[in-house]
């Protein structure tokens, strides 16, 4: 009997232990987007560092229609951590009803300024396609539904005099498939907000030739959005790219909510910067990361994201 009951004693202490180790346990959900962006695979990146560096971490990746979507999943607490265009985000946290946002997402906070998107707008070769107004009557796929990249393609074609009932044909497509209907000869072009390389253009270039469209820097000024400033695609990012190309460039953040712990975001914040060579290793966009920018957003910064900041001396 007093055998019994000492392995009864020893059985429930382990499930107690096992208990309070899940309790413990820091979910972490990191949203990111289509599978062949950018933001997959950083986002696989930062969620091996959070599991490899933060105690108790359970971080998972998330592929998601990307920066709409993820700023309603993190007011809706469904992420911890998301990747998101900063217009999109600023648009989101203040409510602007133009790009769909019925009332302010005001838990938002913020965790970093990243690297840049750049707004390219790649065609094939025979479609004949040089400019912005060779668009007109022609097949192009502006980005996911309710995606940052189609509310790019909004603001771009509007400043250009251009609007989607100038196209033949629009698509609301992801990367992947957008590229795929390209090689396909079923669309003429696509216009994709993503860091420089990004892996669906590489893939176009490497199968038909292509012309990569300039965005002349006067009518990214006519955007009238400060998140909106001139860039630069440079010669050779794709095959048979051979010049410097105009565009626009647009910062992405890493954004989360205001119910998580500040212990937490700390420690996504503080992971984040002191992995910079994962993150780097996973995709070459994230060697744009600097942390003198990072605490430089729209939104509030997270108290858990300031305190690092104030550390490292990023903020004084």
């Amino acid at each position: 009997m007093k055998r019994l009951l000492a392995k009864v004693a020893i059985a429930a202490l382990g499930v107690l232990t096992l208990s309070a180790a899940q309790a413990q346990q820091q979910f972490i959900n990191v949203l990111t987007g289509g599978t062949s962006g950018v933001y997959f695979p950083l986002g696989t990146a930062l969620a091996t560092i959070y599991n490899k560096n933060i105690p108790n971490a359970k971080a998972t990746v998330q592929s998601t229609k990307a920066s709409v979507e993820n700023v309603n999943l993190l007011e809706a607490a469904r992420g911890e951590i998301a990747f998101a265009l900063a217009d999109t985000v600023s648009g989101a946290y203040t409510g602007n009803s133009d790009l769909g946002f019925d009332k302010p997402r005001a838990k938002l906070r913020g965790i970093a300024a990243i690297y840049s998107n750049y707004i390219q707008i790649v065609a094939s070769a025979e479609s004949g396609i040089k400019t912005l107004a060779d668009l007109k009557g022609k097949r192009v796929s502006v980005g996911a539904p309710k995606s940052g990249t189609e509310v790019n393609a909004r603001a771009i074609f509007k400043a250009a005099g251009l609007s989607y009932s100038d196209l033949s044909k629009v698509e609301y497509l992801p990367f992947g498939e957008s590229v795929e209907l390209i090689k396909n000869r079923q669309l003429d072009a696509t216009l994709q907000s993503a860091g420089l390389g990004v892996a669906s253009i590489r893939d176009l270039a490497t199968s038909v030739k292509i012309v990569v469209v300039s965005i002349p820097h006067d009518i990214v000024a006519k955007v009238g959005d400060a998140a909106y400033q001139p860039g630069i695609i440079p010669a050779n990012t794709y095959d048979g790219q051979t010049t410097d190309v105009t565009t626009a460039s647009i910062p992405n953040y890493l954004a989360t909510h205001a119910g998580v712990s500040n212990e937490l975001a700390y420690q996504m914040t503080k992971q984040l910067f002191t992995n910079l060579d994962s993150m780097v290793a996973a995709h070459k966009a994230a060697a744009a990361i600097n942390i003198k920018n990072a605490p430089t957003m729209s939104i509030p910064l997270h108290p858990g994201a300031e305190k690092y900041y104030r550390e490292v001396g990023a903020i004084k």
